[in-house]
């Protein structure tokens, strides 16, 4: 039997398989993004529980791989059937279980570990299976057996390696999750069916049987509901309506599983979040002149420069990764593109490929929950930025933290201490609850602000204000450390003190 099955069936077989496997592990991500962020935790767990996955599938793969070729083809083929169910149902069971896993768990690591293992380990196992039982048969089959071994290893990598470009570059952007998940589950029925075929099942009635179930998988995978009304290269956006009267439209921007932004159609120049709130009017009380020019670090719903080019302040630029997410603002979140200069790039990027402009007030809104560009962090990019100002500029970044910990907030603050002669950190004026997480803004400059606190209205009236000096600088002293390009582990000083 094992004579008959040409090695090059044998090696296209493993590098399809394996490229299968690797776009789901890419996929795996991005479906994650709506629940649980896009983080370096996110990753770490979906790379361990794959990972985990393809070595168990492989210890049981050879396992199967000393049964006659025949009997470990059969084998072979049940395992990718029963990956292409366990793939399909992943982007069901996914949205089911993502609230019961995360409110069960008391911290994002163990919750976002214990979610991707729940849905993504068994696909990965059954996609681990094939690669021991077809090289063992290709070894077999002959008479150069360094030669056959070197090939079927090779495929299993370049198949890898195709699987992470397509996901990444290709399927994604132009598919989204779910119709690449149905994909993927075709080439795992399609793969059985021909292991079953080449393991002696040839009753063609078994076979489409077979095929047309594979075809019901892929079309559940299909009829789930989307998370997203658009799906970029970069995050899963969502518009939803908060207005009390259609009439008087208000509406929140979500990006991957977190408000981003909101906006009111007729109220450009309201700040709905703390964090926009306090960016707006911080910048109008350091500007320097009222026709002061800005640059500002993701754009989100483009709440702040609306506001901006509704006051008639000066030039407007915008860094926004994303194009997508640009768009988005134009169609429902009333942005006129017209007033500003908007480039779709990352905002270092952007500041360090312009070494010839400046600008007033530069604003990073990086801090997205337990997602932190960690590059806009750091002592280096905080350079950057301050090369980037003119003399009386100032730059501002809101911050995320919790009451019971603020290691994030004292980094960024002592970091930012060893760049600006001033460093201040504002924020709403309230008596926190224990453990609860708390909106900051950063500034840093030259001089203080002219004011203490202020009020106005994000939607409601709210009064913010100043830590003092004092508090700032023991903060940074007792809990701070300097934040480098080398060195930076802002997702683990974001974690809640258990």
């Amino acid at each position: 039997m094992t004579q008959s099955i040409p090695i090059w069936l044998l090696v296209l077989a493993q590098g399809v398989i394996s490229a299968a496997s690797l776009v789901v592990e890419i996929v795996a991500g991005r479906m994650l993004a709506p629940h649980v962020g896009m983080s370096l935790y996110t990753w770490t767990a979906v790379i361990a529980v794959v990972l985990a996955g393809f070595s168990a599938g492989h210890w049981w793969g050879g396992r199967l791989a000393e049964k006659p070729a025949e009997a470990s083809l059969r084998w072979t083929g049940g395992a990718l059937l029963a990956g292409a169910v366990t793939t399909a149902l992943a982007v069901l069971l996914l949205p089911l279980a993502a609230g019961a896993v995360l409110s069960a768990t008391g911290h994002p690591v163990w919750g976002i570990t214990g979610l991707t293992l729940l849905v993504f380990f068994l696909p990965s196992f059954f996609a681990g299976v094939p690669a021991p039982v077809l090289t063992r048969i290709a070894v077999i089959s002959q008479t150069r057996t360094g030669p056959a071994l070197g090939a079927m290893f090779a495929s299993g990598a370049i198949g890898a390696i195709a699987g992470t470009l397509l996901a990444g570059f290709l399927f994604i952007s132009w598919l989204g999750s779910a119709t690449t998940l149905a994909v993927v589950t075709c080439v795992y029925v399609a793969s059985g069916v021909l292991f079953f075929w080449l393991g002696g099942l040839r009753r063609a009635g078994v076979l489409l049987v077979m095929a047309l179930g594979g075809a019901g998988l892929a079309g559940l995978a299909l009829a789930a509901p989307a998370p997203c009304d658009r799906e970029s290269r970069y995050f899963c956006l969502r518009v939803e309506d908060l207005s009390a009267d259609p009439a008087d439209p208000v509406r929140l921007m979500v990006i991957d599983h977190l408000a981003h932004g909101i906006s009111g159609r007729d109220l450009p120049q309201v700040q709905f979040t703390e964090h926009t709130a306090m960016l707006e009017r911080l910048s109008t009380l350091r500007a320097p002149r009222p026709d002061f020019t800005s640059f500002h670090i993701g754009g989100g719903n483009y709440a702040v420069p609306r506001s901006f080019a509704a006051q008639g302040t000066g030039p407007i630029t915008v860094a926004e990764i994303d194009p997508e997410v640009t768009a988005l603002a134009a169609s429902h979140f009333w942005f006129d593109p017209a007033t500003a200069a908007v480039l779709h790039e990352d905002g270092r990027r952007a500041l360090l490929s312009r070494p010839d402009a400046r600008y007033d007030i530069i604003l990073g809104d990086a801090f997205t929950d337990v997602v932190v560009p960690v590059h806009l962090v750091t002592q280096e990019f905080f350079r950057l930025a301050a090369s980037r100002l003119t003399p009386e500029g100032s730059f501002l970044m809101n911050v995320i933290d919790h009451e019971d910990n603020l290691a994030a907030i004292a980094s960024i603050v002592a970091t930012m201490q060893t760049v600006f002669p001033v460093v201040e950190v504002w924020t709403q004026q309230i008596q926190p609850d224990p453990g609860q997480r708390m909106v900051f803004v950063v500034v840093g400059g030259q001089s203080p602000t002219p004011v203490d606190s202020f009020t106005v209205p994000a939607p409601d009236q709210t009064r913010f204000g100043a830590l003092s000096s004092g508090m700032v600088t023991g903060l940074a002293r007792q809990r701070g450390q300097i934040l480098t390009d080398d060195y930076a582990p802002i997702d683990r000083l974001m974690g809640r003190r258990d």
